[in-house]
């Protein structure tokens, strides 16, 4: 690449942007001009909550059933923090999508040597497989719960979902959004019931959102909490945040991007409290059942879901906890797709359709999960669960320092460059993350 060839969009970076991310739907939702600023806002109101599918996935069950089993309403501050963790990231996630016109796997692609880029690739690809078995392993368990399909066959008809996303995607981008928040209401209304059924303690609840020190000294506690943030803010999230905002057409004026950014903050702001809300409710029901009646082993969500009946005494709470389960895996195949596409065609540029590309991320999925569901049965599935959303954690340093480097970096992003008050505070959470991953390694080691 010649000088001559860099333009002022591609200045500060080794190669030129490629081709935009999904782009059979890039820029296809129209964006005002005129009218309200709420109006307008409304425009950008989705991509945010497709984000938010990833914070409250099958994965994130696990870990905050067993959480509030083992520790009562203590690791809610943990629940907390990630949250406002993810608030940060995802902002650093639009703003590069916004201010350099590329997605956080195109970034990589362009900004590093190729040989770098193809190990980020393969960190980004492990962690849409710890996601996808995951998701596997989740409907698999509410399609037994809901219809008594066995294990072993919930887990192959997973990669039937397939269909589903082909048939969403023909419609258009709106509809998968309005398909997610559907589906994402119907969770919350579920967990609505059974709380009121469970009668929290709400006086414990509120305490335990104050931070305490024994997350770091327990090993048994932090690895819980670890798994709670790597199933909170998630890798294939920050990917996919920043290929789905460029869905809107918002144009290219200084003036259009940054009301984009604006409104794109405020929905995934938004979106993610609503996260908040139904993973502090998971944590809330297991404290509240589980743990205040001695049962403290608990960390299956099929064992979860047969225990609840006799210890909320309504057989409604079971019925409505294996809905929510399958709504969360039907959301998360949706959004998995569409990180796993972002991914592969921003650091290979290679285009694969959605159902090629959904087949070999769901086969490779099957494989660990129908091996584990055959020979450990469902007492393996809890404990894969959270294993998954561990192993997620330890990819998170691999996406969100390269997503820091980017957006404080004025070569690269112009006049959006993140504000050094906001890059402080994602650089903090960063260190975060990989102090507590050092001290988990080491408390592994030591084991």
């Amino acid at each position: 690449m010649t000088s001559a060839d860099v333009t002022t969009e591609d200045a500060g970076w080794r190669r030129r942007r490629g081709e935009p991310p999904l782009v059979d739907v890039f820029r296809t939702v129209r964006v005002g001009n005129k009218g309200s600023i709420l109006r307008r806002a409304m425009a950008f109101v989705g991509p945010g909550f497709l984000v938010a599918v990833g914070y409250m996935d099958p994965g994130n069950w696990a870990t905050s059933i067993a959480g509030g089993a083992q520790f009562g309403y203590a690791l809610l501050t943990v629940a907390l923090m990630s949250n406002i963790m993810a608030i940060i990231l995802q902002s650093l996630c639009a703003r590069l999508a916004i201010g350099s016109g590329r997605d956080l796997a195109q970034a990589c692609r362009d900004a590093f040597p190729r040989p770098v880029a193809f190990v980020l690739w393969l960190f980004a690809e492990i962690a849409i497989i710890a996601t996808d078995i995951a998701e596997v392993v989740g409907t698999a368990i509410g399609l037994n719960l809901l219809f008594g399909i066995p294990l072993e066959l919930g887990v192959v008809i997973t990669a039937l979902d397939v269909f589903v996303i082909l048939w969403l995607q023909r419609l258009g981008f709106r509809w998968i959004e309005a398909f997610v928040i559907s589906l994402l209401g119907v969770i919350f209304l579920c967990f609505v019931v059974q709380l009121a059924l469970a009668d929290p303690q709400w006086g414990q609840v509120i305490l335990g959102f104050a931070p305490t020190v024994e997350i770091v000294k327990n090993p048994a506690m932090l690895y819980l909490a670890l798994g709670i943030i790597g199933a909170t803010v998630m890798p294939h999230n920050l990917y996919l945040h920043s290929g789905i905002v460029q869905t809107r057409a918002y144009g290219d004026s200084p003036q259009e991007k940054r009301e984009a950014l604006r409104f794109a903050t405020w929905d995934s702001t938004a979106a993610l409290m609503f996260a908040l809300l139904i993973n502090a409710s998971i944590l809330i029901l297991a404290a509240a059942t589980f743990h205040e009646s001695g049962r403290t082993s608990v960390a299956e969500i099929g064992e979860a879901h047969s225990m609840l009946a006799p210890l909320v005494g309504s057989l409604l709470a079971p019925k409505l906890f294996a809905i929510a389960l399958l709504c969360c895996g039907l959301n998360s195949t949706v959004t998995a797709t569409m990180a796993g596409q972002i991914v592969m065609e921003g650091f290979l540029n290679i285009r694969l359709p959605a159902w090629a590309r959904r087949l070999i991320t769901r086969i490779v999925a099957i494989v660990p999960a129908a091996a584990v569901t055959l020979y450990y049965g469902a007492e393996g599935t809890g404990m894969l669960l959270i294993l998954s959303q561990v192993v997620l954690a330890f990819q998170l340093p691999f996406a969100i320092v390269p997503l820091v480097m980017f957006t404080r970096d004025r070569r690269k992003m112009g006049d959006f460059t993140a504000p050094g008050w906001l890059t402080l505070l994602a650089g903090l959470t960063a260190g975060i993350i990989i102090c507590l991953n050092v001290k988990l390694l080491w408390d592994l080691l030591l084991a």
